[in-house]
C-alpha cells in the first residue's frame, strides 16, 4: 500500500502596522497585516476590533472559522457525489464561539455550521442530510482542532 500523502503550505505574514515608532507601546502600532501565498492575491488582515484591530480586515477569529465552513462545505460536495445527489447550491452562515480566559488568551470553545442546502429533487434529500455527517469525518481542518465543530443543516429540493 503507497504510503498516504503529506500536503504542504506556505505562505508570509508580515506585520504592517508600524506607525513610525514599532511597539513602544500598545496603543502605538497598529494590528495589520498582509498575509501573501504564491500565485493568490494578498489576503489583509488585522487583529480583532476588542484587540485593537481593523474591522475591516480578516482576523485570525475569522479565518478559523471560515476555513472549518469551507472545508465542511468542500467535503460535503464530495460526499454528495460519492452518494449521487445533486446538489445545486449551498450557503452557510457559520458562528464561533471564542472564551478568553481572563489571563490574555483563550480558546474557541465551539463552531456551529449551519449549512442551507438545495438538490435536484425531493428523493435525494435523505442522502443529501447523511452526506452531512460523512462530509464532518472527512474535513481536514475540522478533524485538527480540538473543540467540537457541529452542524445544523437544512435540506430542501429546488
Amino acid at each position: 500500500m503507497p504510503p498516504l500523502g503529506e500536503h504542504h503550505y506556505e505562505l508570509t505574514t508580515t506585520w504592517t502596522g508600524n506607525r513610525g515608532s514599532g511597539t513602544s507601546g500598545y496603543r502605538d502600532y497598529a494590528r495589520d497585516v498582509t498575509i501573501a501565498v504564491e500565485g493568490k492575491t494578498d489576503l489583509l488582515a488585522s487583529a480583532d476590533k476588542p484587540f485593537r484591530g481593523d474591522s475591516s480586515r480578516w482576523n485570525p477569529e475569522d479565518l478559523l472559522v471560515a476555513a472549518l465552513s469551507e472545508c465542511h462545505l468542500l467535503s460535503y460536495l464530495h460526499a454528495c457525489v460519492q452518494a449521487g445527489v445533486v446538489v445545486t447550491s449551498y450557503r452557510d452562515v457559520a458562528t464561533g464561539l471564542m472564551r478568553e480566559d481572563g489571563r490574555g488568551g483563550g480558546a474557541f470553545v465551539e463552531v456551529m455550521l449551519r449549512p442551507q442546502v438545495t438538490v435536484a429533487n425531493a428523493s435525494m434529500i435523505g442522502a443529501a442530510e447523511n452526506a452531512h455527517h460523512q462530509a464532518h469525518e472527512w474535513c481536514f481542518i475540522a478533524n485538527s482542532v480540538n473543540f467540537p465543530v457541529r452542524h445544523e443543516a437544512e435540506v430542501t429540493a429546488g
